[in-house]
């Protein structure tokens, strides 16, 4: 058997992990519980022992050289089976699975099918924290988050959940506030909630109609779907929703898609996870059953 080199303490990859992870000694002092002259000292150590330097010291924090971010990433992965390693040996997997997602998608999607997870899956805990904002997966904000974006994050990989498209609804409190809207052209003068909505004009404009002018209005907004489908219900005027968040509502009428049409409103939503994360159990359990459920839920529409 070939001569292996020696490993480096694993108190010094912990502490260059960290540092890496964090771009910052003190935060690494602080998630280890050592002072940030050890972590610096830790570092220095293995610095030597590679014979390069793994960071750039600066002002405010340190930077990753490039042998120091190769050599980020397959520590980060080597912790992450050790610690997956002893999970395993005392039966169980991460402590919770903390699932960061934005607030539509989990009050439609996530939130009335999640117990289906949770039944096939006993031994995993789960959490959801509803954030619009990105949380930080390599530092362990979250195990895994649902996010909208182009699909490419540096050190994450990215599952493509849906395509987000947009289309006109109304409720039978509209109806019965508004009368029903019988051809296309009632919307030019119909109430909107969010009209200054910019997937309104692109809608018209596949409506094959002239979008009416929104030059006057007050920019407002709610924030999310959550709200806007609770001013449709209410018959505060037309919204645009997502039919795929929304198909139970659509199904028992408390919600009415008068027109066929639908326009994408923005870029896809996406199942998101740290590359050094990968095989994790729960991850891998947890990515396996919601891809399954966007399927059924996408061809059901």
């Amino acid at each position: 058997m070939p001569d292996q080199l020696p490993l480096p303490p694993l108190t010094a990859v912990r502490a260059f992990e960290a540092a890496a992870r964090f771009g910052s000694f003190t935060r690494a002092a602080e998630e280890l519980g050592m002072t940030q002259a050890a972590v610096s000292y830790q570092i220095k150590q293995l610095e030597d022992r590679a014979g390069v330097p793994l960071f750039r010291r600066q002002p405010r924090g340190v930077q990753l050289t490039p042998d120091g971010a190769q050599l980020a990433a397959r520590a980060g992965e080597a912790l992450e089976i050790l610690r997956e390693a002893f999970a395993e040996l005392r039966q169980t997997t991460e402590d919770t699975l903390v699932i960061s997602v934005i607030a539509a998608f989990a009050a439609s999607v996530l939130g009335p099918r999640l117990w289906q997870f949770q039944a096939e899956n006993p031994d995993i805990a789960t959490r959801i924290d509803i954030n619009q904002k990105p949380v930080n997966l390599e530092a362990g904000e979250a195990s895994v988050a649902i996010r909208i974006g182009d699909g490419n994050w540096e050190g994450m990989r990215a599952d493509h959940l849906m395509r987000p498209e947009i289309t006109p609804m109304i409720s039978p409190a509209y109806i019965e506030r508004h009368g029903p809207l019988t051809c296309l052209e009632d919307l030019l003068t119909a109430p909107r909630v969010v009209a200054g909505h910019p997937a309104w004009d692109r809608w018209f404009e596949a409506a094959g109609l002239t979008p009416p002018c929104t030059k006057n209005l007050r920019d407002k907004t709610m924030g999310s779907q959550i709200f806007e489908v609770q001013a449709a219900k209410a018959g505060q005027g037309v919204t645009l929703l997502t039919p795929t968040y929304y198909r139970r509502e659509l199904a028992n009428g408390e919600l009415i898609q008068p027109f066929d049409i639908v326009v994408e409103s923005g870029r896809p939503v996406w199942l998101v996870y740290a590359e050094r994360r990968r095989k994790s159990p729960a991850i891998r359990a947890f990515r396996k059953w919601l891809l399954a459920e966007m399927q059924t839920l996408v061809v059901a529409g």
